[in-house]
């Protein structure tokens, strides 16, 4: 199994209404230290895939910024309020009490 596969599987197991940082997904996808390859697997994936890419967000619970389409941003967040993920007024997400 590719590395990319690792990460989409340990993407995929992410529940809905749940969050998982790209640290903790390089983890669980025995890549431990990789994370900017987490956001490299999930940037590569086509459009219509199932893989719950919005359920990762950066190790302070927001959503990373994108430097050519904001709108990916503003999807990203819809997703995860539509499951229940609330952001607090810094656009931050309670690691805490949303991680998986």
């Amino acid at each position: 199994m590719s590395s990319r596969d690792r990460i989409y599987h340990a993407v995929e197991r992410i529940p809905p209404g749940r969050v998982a940082t790209y640290g903790s997904v390089a983890k669980a996808a025995g890549l431990p230290g990789h994370a900017r390859q987490v956001g490299y697997a999930l940037a590569a994936l086509p459009d219509g895939s199932p893989v719950p890419w919005h359920r990762v967000v950066n190790a302070r619970g927001g959503i990373s910024p994108r430097a050519s389409d904001r709108t990916v941003e503003i999807l990203q967040r819809a997703l995860l309020e539509a499951e229940g993920v609330e952001f607090n007024a810094r656009g931050r997400i309670d690691l805490a009490r949303f991680s998986y």
